[in-house]
């Protein structure tokens, strides 16, 4: 790629910009750094939570852990295993990071259209003029049981509008949650552009849990929009693509 974005790694360092600004701290799920005594908190308050790496995208080394009963139940990718106790569960999940960062997040029950889980991308774009717009906003819907709903983890790529439909949202429900998206989209580009100088585009993986409420998942400094291309409608991509060759991206 030839064009310039500033990329930021640390999930941590991303996910504190977005706790700093009244804006957006309300979208944030309660996030921790992995050690011993946080992992013991996370359980105590939560059924289910994430283990990720801070650094690492497409979702490949993401945990979901759960508490069961008396025990913890570790899901990666589709391979599962029960521990005992917490201190079993601590010492595997410590052996995996390998010294690494990582990220205890509190578990959101997604969504979800025909039994999948589904987790919303929302494209934001920096104009010539310097202001964030919100230019594209389309649905990854994962397999079933899946621990990510990843594109590159056997996950679809859909419309807002025509899922939400088939999940039974009413249209004046899809048309809040859409204003609502966009306008987060471009809080979260400010919140960035005060942060940071270089950031021309922004990926929000925004969750819609089952009350319908939105939480930022995740912010990507290095958005993929190529599983666009391949819709049917490719009217979204060719947007996005304009606005992409302002700062130089081709693809």
């Amino acid at each position: 790629m030839n064009y310039q974005s500033t990329t930021i790694k640390s999930k941590w360092t991303k996910t504190k910009w977005l706790l700093d600004s009244t804006k957006t701290q309300k979208y944030i799920p309660k996030t921790l750094p992995f050690n011993r005594s946080n992992l013991k908190t996370m359980l105590s308050d939560y059924s289910t939570i994430y283990f990720k790496p801070t650094g690492g995208s497409g979702g490949f080394h993401i945990i979901r852990i759960k508490k069961l009963g008396d025990s913890y139940q570790t899901q990666h990718k589709t391979e599962k295993k029960r521990y005992s106790t917490i201190d079993s569960l601590y010492e595997q999940l410590n052996k995996r990071a390998k010294n690494r960062p990582y990220l205890l997040q509190k578990g959101i029950k997604l969504a979800t259209v025909n039994g999948r889980p589904f987790d919303i991308r929302v494209m934001v774009q920096k104009t010539n003029s310097g202001v964030w717009k919100s230019t594209g906003i389309f649905l990854k819907i994962g397999r079933r049981g899946a621990v990510a709903t990843n594109y590159n983890q056997g996950g679809d790529i859909a419309f807002l509008q025509q899922t939400l439909t088939k999940a039974g949202f009413s249209k004046a429900q899809i048309q809040k949650i859409e204003e609502e998206l966009k306008k987060l989209g471009e809080s979260v580009g400010n919140v960035f552009s005060k942060h940071g100088s270089g950031f021309h585009e922004l990926g929000l993986d925004v969750a819609l849990d089952k009350e319908g409420v939105f939480w930022i998942l995740e912010v990507n400094t290095r958005p993929q929009i190529y599983p666009l291309k391949d819709m049917k409608d490719k009217s979204m991509y060719k947007r996005i693509i304009s606005y992409a060759k302002q700062y130089g991206r081709k693809k």
